[in-house]
């Protein structure tokens, strides 16, 4: 066990190492316990355009039961957090958000939802946020997942694809399901209801699902190319330089009225300053912290590194000055004080595997 954001959480499960872990969820399927993390809903006549005020994204042509990855975004369009928002209904959301930005984020919501239903916005309704309290999320990944989980349920899982949601029974449970995840294989997110949360997981880890822990969680989402807020993104980084400009909605980039709207809007009309990039990394693997150097001229930082179970490389994702971004480019790393070979690679670094029927 070890502290992460507050808990106290499973690095990894009895003499599984970390590397055995990451090769089981790609070959076959693990369990992660992921009840740390957030998860909220947000109710009301005015819940999409609220939400469409404090993300960039489109929700308004969001289908039901669909799910996008967006931002939070501060004034100045930084990322105060990233999110999954689940659309039930245009009056009834369901927000996933990091653990480690907890106070953050509740404390903006409580601000935000205060300034909305004080508004003329309100007029058409208010909104209120729930906070699930000790609610259970449980992320069952691998290429395997979809066959153990049909195994307890009736509902057709071909039927449920990537990005989309449903409550499905299972095992005399009525659970949030959520197609999805962050390893980039095919997956399940699920919400469980606190007093169920531990039978629910035993149900769900039964061999040959394996247990998994917060080690192989990181060099899987690397991997998959995925950001890890505190790492990867922060409240100075906009989703543009982040990466991240496609959860902007197509109709919201030129006249989308969201907070941070101006600051996003100059990065995407003028190019931002940099941007994150993947790196394969010659001999030893880059940590977060790590320069990056174009000949004599420190150029960005590294924010994510690991060796690649899956690639047998050392792989890293950072940031670097505009024009040193293009895939190809070679750099150099600093690490344990010597400079190593570093190329700008696409990302993902492994090829997803999402079903999308």
């Amino acid at each position: 066990m070890v502290p992460f954001a507050g808990y106290s959480m499973p690095l990894s499960y009895g003499d599984v190492g970390q590397v055995a872990s990451h090769n089981h969820v790609r070959t076959d399927a693990g369990l992660f316990d992921v009840g740390h993390m957030v998860q909220s809903n947000f109710r009301g006549a005015t819940a999409t355009q609220f939400l469409e005020w404090l993300t960039p994204s489109s929700l308004s042509s969001l289908k039901s039961y669909s799910s996008t990855l967006s931002v939070i975004l501060n004034e100045k369009g930084g990322i105060i957090d990233d999110t999954i928002i689940t659309k039930h209904a245009e009056d009834a959301f369901y927000v996933v958000t990091n653990a480690g930005r907890r106070e953050r984020d509740l404390a903006w919501f409580e601000q935000k939802l205060e300034q909305w239903n004080s508004s003329e916005h309100a007029k058409n309704g208010t909104v209120e946020m729930e906070v699930l309290e000790n609610w259970g999320l449980l992320a069952l990944q691998g290429p395997r997942a979809a066959s153990y989980l049909q195994a307890l349920t009736s509902f057709d899982l071909r039927t449920l694809t990537f990005g989309t949601s449903a409550f499905i029974p299972m095992e005399g449970f009525n659970l949030h399901v959520a197609r999805g995840g962050y390893t980039g294989e095919d997956g399940f997110e699920i919400s469980v209801p606190p007093s169920e949360t531990v039978e629910v997981a035993k149900m769900l880890s039964k061999y040959p699902v394996q247990l998994t822990g917060l080690g192989a969680r990181d060099s899987l989402r690397l991997e998959a190319g995925m950001c890890l807020y505190g790492n990867d993104l922060d409240e100075d980084t906009s989703p543009v330089e982040a990466g991240l400009s496609w959860v902007v909605g197509k109709e919201r980039k030129d006249n989308g009225e969201f907070i941070g709207a101006e600051g996003v809007r100059n990065h995407l009309k003028n190019g931002p300053p940099r941007r994150r990039v993947g790196f394969i990394v010659e001999g030893a693997p880059a940590r977060q912290g790590a320069k990056i150097f174009s000949g004599d001229q420190q150029i960005g930082t590294i924010t994510s590194g690991i060796p690649s179970p899956t690639l047998n490389k050392n792989i890293a994702m950072g940031y670097v000055q505009s024009g040193f971004h293009k895939k190809g480019t070679a750099l150099e790393v600093e690490v344990r004080n010597r400079r190593r070979q570093a190329v700008v690679t696409p990302m993902p670094f492994v090829k997803p595997n999402y079903w999308r029927g």
